[in-house]
């Protein structure tokens, strides 16, 4: 077959002709769709979490709901309502908490007989368009929400792609309402989102221990890496210098996307935009360090923008602990930084060279900490670089770019442009 070089290299909106399986990430979410629980499809920036959702899901099994970070509990509710089929009104009444109740008219096929007890305002035959009487809902309340997706019969995968985008009291709120759907319903959400806390909703809601099955799609190891080069070569009838490879094995620190752009780049200065007739060598006399330097270097605007907008925190406060946040981060070595920080480590750094570094208490840094990803939302900071792990007490960087990036960077520049002193000589 003959395959154009975007199809398979590179970052692409569709499932990548290369697509490699991972029996540790593609089996768990198959062998785990079938047991009624919910599912977390966790992992950094860019690494295969809406392709591994695309390739084990067909389109007819889930409604999707791209979250949005102005959304609040009421919102989400809504837009659930809306892809599973309802038309949503305003309505006159209000609920027990005085907030206004909506009407939601259903207008769809029927997926098989119903009787004249479910509400229906005709008689309908199975496959035909017809409408249900409008239900009043209180968009709050969890059990409305049920109770309306049991009134068509709804049973298909909700998934509920960037769920990080969500404000934090808006993910809270849901990890609640998790719970009353796995005990009140047959409803299974699949969230999707940028984090390396396997526990995230269960820190929000303990009750979900044991109902939420988690999905780890940042797990990409040498060989898989290696797979997806091969796959996307035999795709494309060429063959990439074995140097080359192991080198881009070597800088891309474990990053699909990195590996799949530094790919299409040399192809396409190659000039390989399609499966060539002729098996063609590429990759050879080019060094994949400079490549993968050269892509991350167009985010550099975007990191340098993160450091200075994140460094001015949600308002201006004394200690302005969210700017010594990113002295630990900027000061530590890359190493490190790829197993995260520890809660001790950024401490113990800050506290040894904030102004008030006597003064600090453990609930300033915990505050702050707990805020990282809260303030890269309001920052309009997206995708997210830094995230903080509850469970484990450590601050990943979810952006493996900005650690090869940073790896370039002379450190002293970035503590200024983010107001901070220089690192201090030991």
């Amino acid at each position: 077959m003959n395959y154009k070089l975007e199809d398979v290299y590179g970052l692409s909106r569709d499932i990548p002709i290369n697509y490699v399986e991972r029996d540790n990430v593609d089996n768990k979410l198959r062998n785990n769709l079938n047991r009624k629980k919910h599912i977390t499809i966790f992992g950094s920036s860019k690494q295969g979490k809406t392709c591994l959702r695309k390739h084990c899901l067909e389109e007819s099994e889930y409604i999707l709901i791209q979250c949005s970070n102005r959304w609040t509990i009421s919102d989400l509710n809504t837009n659930i309502l809306k892809r599973a089929g309802y038309e949503i009104n305003t309505s006159s009444k209000t609920s027990f908490s005085g907030k206004t109740k909506i009407t939601a008219t259903f207008s769809g096929k029927i997926p098989e007989l119903y009787t004249a007890s479910k509400g229906y305002e005709t008689e309908n035959t199975l496959g035909q368009e017809e409408s249900f009487q409008p239900l009043e809902i209180d968009l709050n309340d969890t059990n409305d929400i049920i109770a309306a997706l049991d009134h068509i019969e709804f049973h298909k995968y909700i998934v509920l792609e960037d769920f990080h985008y969500l404000k934090t009291e808006t993910q809270r709120d849901f990890a609640i309402e998790l719970k009353a759907f796995h005990e009140s319903s047959d409803l299974c959400f699949i969230i999707v989102g940028v984090w390396l806390d396997e526990n995230k909703l269960v820190i929000y809601n303990g009750d979900l221990t044991g109902r939420i099955i988690p999905i780890n799609a940042d797990l990409w190891n040498d060989d898989d890496l290696k797979r997806v080069i091969q796959e996307g070569a035999t795709c494309l009838n060429i063959s990439f210098a074995e140097g080359f490879i192991n080198e881009l094995l070597e800088v891309a620190s474990g990053n699909v996307y990195i590996v799949q752009e530094a790919c299409h780049l040399v192809c396409e200065e190659k000039g390989v935009l399609a499966t060539q007739e002729q098996k063609t060598r590429v990759g050879y006399n080019i060094s994949a360090k400079e490549i993968v330097r050269r892509i991350v270097q167009e985010q550099s605007g975007r990191y340098n923008t993160f450091l200075s907008q994140y460094a001015t925190g949600f308002q201006e406060t004394a200690l302005e602990m969210h700017k010594w946040l990113l002295y630990p981060v900027l000061t530590s070595g890359i190493n490190e930084l790829s197993r995260g920080l520890s809660y001790r480590t950024i401490r113990t750094t800050i506290e040894s060279v904030h102004p008030n570094g006597r003064n600090l208490n453990p609930g300033n840094v915990t505050q702050a900490l707990k805020a990282v990803s809260s303030l890269q939302i309001a920052k309009s900071i997206q995708p997210i670089i830094l995230d903080y792990d509850e469970s484990n007490l450590k601050l990943h960087v979810v952006d493996k770019g900005f650690l090869i990036w940073l790896a370039t960077q002379d450190r002293n520049d970035l503590l200024a442009l983010a107001g901070l002193p220089p690192k201090r000589m030991r």
